[in-house]
């Protein structure tokens, strides 16, 4: 009788951890960020769209922290595929805790 308890405590044991292991991927983090690096010293006076234009460099910053610059055509690529995201005001590097994330795609 006692094996049969020992199995049931290890299922339960076996089945707590996988909920808990799934729990924790569901969990999102910050969206990314797009910012314009050219310019480190903007407050949002200008939205990402003339800072493209302009010629101006952007970067996409997760929420790791890690910062991907993107290349006019990337930057263009991105422009025709999720729009919406150079609506956003434009911000350097100095103020990049007020850039608003990048919306998701439509």
């Amino acid at each position: 009788m006692r094996p049969n308890l020992v199995v049931w405590v290890m299922m339960a044991f076996a089945l707590a951890f996988f909920v808990s292991t799934s729990a924790v991927a569901r969990v999102k983090g910050a969206p990314p960020m797009m910012i314009c690096i050219s310019k480190t010293e903007l407050k949002g006076e200008i939205t990402l769209a003339s800072c493209l234009a302009k010629g101006e460099r952007l970067a996409v910053v997760n929420q790791y922290g890690m910062v991907y610059i993107l290349t006019p055509e990337e930057a263009e690529l991105t422009k025709a595929f999720n729009p919406k995201a150079f609506e956003n005001k434009a911000f350097g590097i100095h103020y990049q805790k007020l850039a608003p994330k990048i919306p998701p795609l439509p």
